[in-house]
């Protein structure tokens, strides 16, 4: 299930900053994050760990600074293909079913050949669901339907805003098996967390955000 890499740093940043109302969000930063890498992205409330993940995606713009991929400027299509985002809102259409989801969502992002939408599905523990309205779902059952996207994505970025939220202690592993595989698979992970639970121990670091003053 292997995805093509272009350079095995796979994400740099250079004097990256972002404010708000003329107020400084997070900045300026400077790291880089390499295939088959974690960098799990600490902070407390208002550090901007969201605004650096939506900044990374290309959702938001920021101030001042450089973002590359695979050694490249982060244009609009080079992010479309390198990223996959997993934000706090499950981005799911509520009248579809789940595997219509799936099928809309791979239709727009793409998806990897190597992986059908039944076996990603079997991977979150939501087979039997395929039918069952997005709108139906629990909190959960959304947050394993978003990470079946996640799954079915061709792109060897992952940024995962607190993944592990509205998840049981069987999901939280669940989403540390994942990211364990797709760091094996040379992809690279940034996590945004709390500080309560970690992505696997793969050539993992840490980046902590310091509360906007």
């Amino acid at each position: 299930m292997s995805r093509p890499v272009s350079s095995s740093t796979l994400l740099e940043v250079h004097n990256l900053g972002f404010s708000r109302n003329e107020l400084p969000v997070f900045g300026p930063l400077d790291f880089s994050v390499s295939a088959g890498e974690a960098l799990l992205v600490q902070g407390d409330n208002g550090s901007g760990k969201t605004t650096l993940l939506r900044v990374l995606a290309g959702l938001l713009r920021a101030d001042s600074g450089e973002i590359a991929i695979g050694g490249q400027p982060a244009e609009p299509l080079r992010r479309a293909r390198a990223i996959a985002y997993l934000g706090h809102l499950p981005g799911l259409k509520a009248d579809l079913s789940v595997l219509e989801n799936l099928h809309h969502l791979c239709g727009l992002h793409g998806q990897r050949d190597t992986q059908s939408i039944e076996s990603a599905l079997a991977v979150v523990g939501l087979s039997g669901y395929e039918d069952a309205l997005a709108r139906q779902l629990s909190a959960g059952q959304k947050k394993r339907l978003s990470l079946a996207r996640l799954w079915l994505s061709p792109a060897p970025l992952w940024l995962m805003d607190e993944p592990y939220a509205n998840l049981d202690l069987e999901g939280i592993e669940l989403v540390n098996r994942m990211v364990r595989a797709h760091l094996d698979d040379g992809g690279a992970s940034l996590v945004t967390t709390h500080g309560a639970y970690a992505a696997p121990p793969v050539r993992t670091r840490l980046l902590e955000l310091g509360k906007a003053a």
